[in-house]
């Protein structure tokens, strides 16, 4: 199936995390957030910020993780989607298949590849996935950064909080911005 070549979705998700390695007996790494926003390739515009908050079912959110991300476990319970329903939402408002994703690294793309797997859940994206942060290491001399030096060495100011979806979404947004302006959106097309 041809994508489409209008707009990118960037997605940043968090997940449960602990402050040790492996998590505690009986829990797996989940999905807790999905930030998305979308970039408007023809109009070069950001928009559609979103947080999609999902129901962690074989973990909790821990204290450390709350620390990280200030996300808590009431918050979704009260607020979060199971997730199914959150790919659901990722298919039918976003068209999340018919179009090019990306995230800063690899981890997003690994984590719902296993979830969806893990949970047989249909995995809600293309095949098209772009890791910006490999993109933007090919265009600074190989040199790999997380998403905050990444910004700073753009010359762009973190908005928002950090770890968490929306904002960090947004942020990535930004940067993939950048490197357009920077260079162009040909790197863009060897996934169209």
């Amino acid at each position: 199936m041809a994508i489409q070549r209008d707009r990118i979705m960037v997605v940043d998700i968090e997940a449960t995390c602990w402050n040790v390695t492996p998590p505690p007996d009986g829990q797996l790494n989940e999905i807790i957030e999905i930030g998305l926003c979308m970039y408007d390739v023809e109009n070069d515009n950001i928009s559609d910020k979103r947080s999609i908050f999902v129901k962690p079912i074989a973990s909790v959110i821990s204290e450390f993780c709350t620390q990280l991300t200030n996300i808590t476990q009431q918050q979704v319970d009260e607020q979060g989607v199971d997730f199914a329903e959150a790919c659901d939402i990722l298919v039918k408002d976003y068209s999340a298949r018919k179009i090019l994703w990306t995230s800063w690294g690899g981890y997003d793309h690994k984590m719902f590849r296993q979830q969806c797997r893990r949970m047989g859940v249909s995995y809600p994206f293309g095949d098209k996935h772009m890791n910006l942060k490999k993109m933007f290491a090919d265009y600074h001399k190989g040199n790999r950064m997380g998403m905050m030096r990444a910004l700073k060495h753009s010359n762009l100011g973190h908005v928002g909080m950090h770890h968490r979806g929306d904002d960090d979404a947004w942020n990535t947004a930004r940067i993939l911005q950048y490197l357009i302006h920077t260079y162009d959106n040909d790197f863009i097309k060897r996934y169209w």
